[in-house]
This record gives structure tokens, sequence and C-alpha cells, in this order.
């Protein structure tokens, strides 16, 4: 197994892991409520555990790893923009950061398999 398949297995359960979490615990709650964004907390945490199923089913189905991949690094993406708004310390957003680039890395990686 290499790298690329592993980045792809590490992203895919993280996500999984958060999105259940959302569900079991409230502090994923308490977040969008922290972050003004407590309607949009459910949508997030669909489209991340949508995300997260892709880039499983992505191993043996390319077109489905492009749109997972990009769909959770642009995830990301917002989600590091409004952890810099809400001034969040380093530490905290650091996550949001490492999963951006690594779903970028992914999708990069995948786009030279066409």
């Amino acid at each position: 197994m290499n790298l690329f398949y592993i980045c792809i297995l590490f992203s895919s359960f993280s996500f999984l892991f958060y999105g259940v979490s959302y569900f079991i615990t409230p502090n994923m709650k308490n977040e969008f409520k922290r972050f003004k964004l407590e309607k949009l907390g459910l949508l997030t945490i669909v489209l991340e555990i949508i995300g997260a199923l892709g880039l499983l089913i992505g191993l043996w189905y390319l077109p489905l790893l492009l749109l997972s991949s990009g769909g959770l690094a642009l995830l990301m993406l917002l989600g590091l923009i409004v952890r810099i708004k809400l001034k969040d310390s380093l530490w905290i957003t650091l996550p949001a950061f490492f999963f951006m680039i690594l779903n970028t890395y992914i999708l990069l990686e995948a786009i030279k398999m066409i």
C-alpha cells in the first residue's frame, strides 16, 4: 500500500469519525454555535460524511475520488477561513489547514491518474 492510498484511508476515516461525533457529543454542535453557523452544521457534517464515503468508493471509481477530495478540500478551505475570521489560535486552526492540504494532495494525485 502506498502513501496515496494511506492518505485516502486516513482522510476518509477521520471525516467519518468527525461526522459521527457530531451526532453523539454536544461539542461539535457547540462549535457551530460559536461560529454562528448552527444552521449549516448538519449540512456541513452530511457533506463531510458523503465526502468520506466518496473517498472510499473513489478507490474503485476515479471520478468520485476527484469529486470527493475536491469537495473536502474546499470544505476545509471554508473552515479555515471561518477559523481565521474568529481569530482562533494556530493550534485550533491547524487541523482544517492540514485536511485542506491532505485532500488537495489526494485530488492532484488522482488527476495524474486520468
